[in-house]
């Protein structure tokens, strides 16, 4: 039986909500074809609001999360309008981390459910992260069950978005953590210079590498602990960001992109993966891309422009499809919860 499903992802480096369509059906396996997909850029007023929402009182935020809620619902009501869209089964939503502290049992992504389903009158599936961190996992990454299913051709995926991660099969079963920070920190310094991202790596290619501010970088815990393991915004204020003060935007642009890099490389040399799949707006950075490819024998495979840009609304569209057919959608083998499990709250 084939389900219609939508996608909504909305990432930490607020480059836009992604919106995916997609048709999923299984027989030996589960196919997926993406049949309509868009980024909507978020205008000014709510790229502030989500970049400022850690910095929120607590009734502030519930408003907010209520106000994205009904932003989102009518996004993809529009969605479904301009494209006459019918018989849509469910609405899988991310919604935007805002908080995530999985160490202390807590993630919020914003963006309320209910009120996505009372502007679309479709089943909607959301929260995806909360019961994961309560079993004791790190929440994320949650795309590897994606990967196992929907991926499994390759040895392994890696998505360059805010943050690096990457998945793959080891002793049988599915792994996966965050890497690096990625586009959060680099569009941070590109907009120091006066650019919403940094294009095709091409600002950092001007810049010299801080060898020092290399090292200090390098030697952060969190690249020494084992998985799984996840980043969030605040790990990235509390350990880069004050890093950056003195040093110029375009030498830290060179460095961290070098940075990236060798952490990435590392975890493709060490799992001796053949091939590997890179999506998310990083795929676009060709400095970064040719760094991962000069230090690494593995073939990189930059797939077709809507799998790079909407692999992760993909995959919560299809996350919902499982949990709608109560099938396991979580796996603890990449998120270290206490057990594989179907999550998500159905509005």
């Amino acid at each position: 039986m084939k389900t219609l499903a939508i996608g909504l992802m909305s990432g930490t480096s607020l480059d836009g909500l992604d919106i995916c369509l997609a048709e999923f059906e299984k027989k030996d396996k589960w196919y997926f074809q993406i049949l309509k997909a868009e980024t909507l850029p978020y205008s000014t007023e709510w790229e502030h609001k989500l970049k400022n929402a850690i910095h929120c009182s607590v009734t502030d935020l519930l408003e907010l999360h209520a106000d994205y809620g009904f932003y989102l619902g009518q996004r993809t009501k529009e969605f479904i309008e301009r494209h006459q869209l019918k018989n849509i089964d469910l609405i899988a939503s991310h919604g935007h981390t805002v908080f995530h502290q999985p160490q202390r049992k807590f993630t919020l992504q914003i963006g309320d459910g209910k009120a996505i389903k009372i502007e679309t009158g479709v089943p909607v599936l959301y929260d995806f992260r909360s019961q994961d961190v309560l079993m004791k996992g790190n929440g994320a990454p949650l795309v590897p069950i994606g990967d196992e299913l929907l991926f499994s051709e390759y040895d392994a995926c890696l998505n360059l978005g805010g943050f690096s991660n990457i998945s793959l099969q080891l002793e049988g079963k599915r792994i996966a953590f965050d890497i690096a920070p990625v586009n959060i920190v680099l569009n941070h310094l590109a907009q120091q210079l006066h650019e919403s991202f940094d294009e095709n790596g091409d600002l950092a290619r001007k810049g010299e590498i801080n060898e020092g501010f290399l090292h200090e970088l390098n030697s952060l815990d969190f690249y020494h602990q084992p998985h799984p393991k996840s980043l969030g915004v605040e790990w990235c204020h509390q350990y880069i960001f004050p890093k950056l003060e003195g040093i110029a935007p375009l030498d830290a642009l060179a460095t961290f992109t070098e940075h990236a890099a060798q952490q990435i490389s590392t975890i493709i040399n060490k799992h001796k993966l053949k091939d590997i799949l890179i999506t998310g707006g990083g795929a676009y950075n060709t400095f970064l891309i040719d760094k991962i490819k000069t230090k690494t024998e593995s073939v990189v495979i930059i797939p077709q422009k809507e799998i790079i840009e909407y692999k992760e609304a993909l995959i919560f569209a299809f996350m919902g499809v499982l949990k709608m057919n109560n099938e396991i959608n979580v796996l603890s083998s990449a998120t270290g919860s206490i057990a594989d499990h179907c999550s998500g709250v159905i509005a």
